[in-house]
């Protein structure tokens, strides 16, 4: 009997899951690279104009900050197909292996060595997130963009959008002008609320045009036009701070501080909108929620010990940038969590 309840409670993953699981792996190795490159490109910038941090826009005139940009598009267009086939439970913590593409290029490229514990982190995401696939609820049957309209349109979901469009008010008109180059979670906190709000409307765009190629047009719903709306709004905040955060503050710091914040409310949105932990008993709830702290738990170990090393670091492999920053009387440890260019490592 005990066997027979756990096959009704795990039918194994769906076609669409399938699809989904596919498309966010893809997205997680684009975005992975672009990181790098996207930093590399900032801080050229940077050097010969004003730095995204104070509130210039010189990296729009570096081109390895738009190559960057463009494998991060491909990603997130990959991503966006995600959310087409599977529930948001499922792509939005696979982002965490971004994180891990960014850590085994950065040892390739940057010639980073990776330490021991940050190994481990490693092993944590890829353990977390293989729980949380093979636990993730099927995705809600639609039909139309008017279903999904209607589900943003319940009192829970507009409760919570507006919430997160006063916490958003309130960031940028009061504490970014005071506290944004020295408090990170002003720049990451509106980058992760905005972004639950993207998602939600990306996956209502993706259902669409999924419908749409199945012959069933749904471009002619106002709807349709109204999510499409709100993602370029979106997108174009979550871009704007985000590089204000990756300019100002440790990349190190940046990245598992915004996927912890974006994942978490993403997943809150989600549960609220498309209500997918009602189709899921609590054993398969508790399952994913342990999946999600194991992935957190590596991605904040493998963060934590990227710069470590087995013994102190030799002058002769020292940076030329950490020598120079020397000579200039920057003392990185006396700045916590500011941007320490003696430190910085691209993920």
């Amino acid at each position: 009997m005990a066997s027979h309840s756990w096959k009704d409670a795990y039918r194994g993953m769906s076609t669409d899951n399938i699809k989904g699981l596919v498309l966010a792996l893809s997205s997680s190795l684009f975005i992975g690279a672009s990181f790098i490159v996207k930093k590399k490109g900032l801080k050229k910038a940077g050097a010969s104009g004003i730095r995204a941090g104070v509130g210039g826009y010189s990296y729009l005139y570096e081109p390895l900050w738009w190559v960057g940009m463009m494998t991060m598009i491909v990603g997130e267009i990959a991503n966006f197909a995600a959310y087409a086939f599977a529930p948001a439970i499922l792509v939005t913590p696979l982002g965490a292996l971004s994180i891990i593409i960014s850590a085994v290029l950065a040892h390739i490229i940057l010639r980073e060595k990776l330490h021991i514990f940050g190994v481990l982190g490693c092993v944590l995401c890829v353990v977390g997130s293989i729980t949380i696939v093979l636990h993730a609820p099927q995705e809600r049957p639609i039909e139309s963009v008017t279903e999904v309209w209607d589900l943003a349109t319940e009192p829970a979901f507009v409760l919570y959008a507006v919430l997160v469009l006063i916490a958003v008010f309130i960031i940028v008109f009061h504490y970014i002008p005071s506290y944004g180059q020295t408090h990170i979670m002003c720049y990451i906190g509106v980058c992760s609320l905005v972004g639950s709000l993207s998602v939600m409307s990306v996956k209502a765009i993706g259902i669409a045009l999924k419908l749409t190629l199945s012959g069933m047009n749904q471009l002619v719903f106002p709807q349709t036009w109204a999510f499409t709306f709100i993602v370029l709004l979106c997108i174009i905040t979550q871009m704007n701070y985000l590089n204000k955060a990756l300019d100002t503050f440790n990349t190190a710091v940046v990245s598992p501080i915004y996927y912890v914040m974006f994942t978490s409310l993403t997943i809150l949105a989600s549960v609220i909108m498309f209500k997918d932990w009602d189709r899921q008993n609590p054993s398969q709830i508790i399952t994913e929620l342990c999946g999600f702290v194991t992935i957190l738990s590596g991605t904040f170990l493998l963060h934590k010990t990227k710069d470590m090393v087995d013994g102190p670091i030799p002058l002769s492999v020292r940076s030329p940038k950490h020598m120079e920053d020397e000579e200039d009387g920057i003392d990185s440890e006396s700045i916590p969590l500011r941007r320490q260019d003696t430190s910085i490592r691209s993920p």
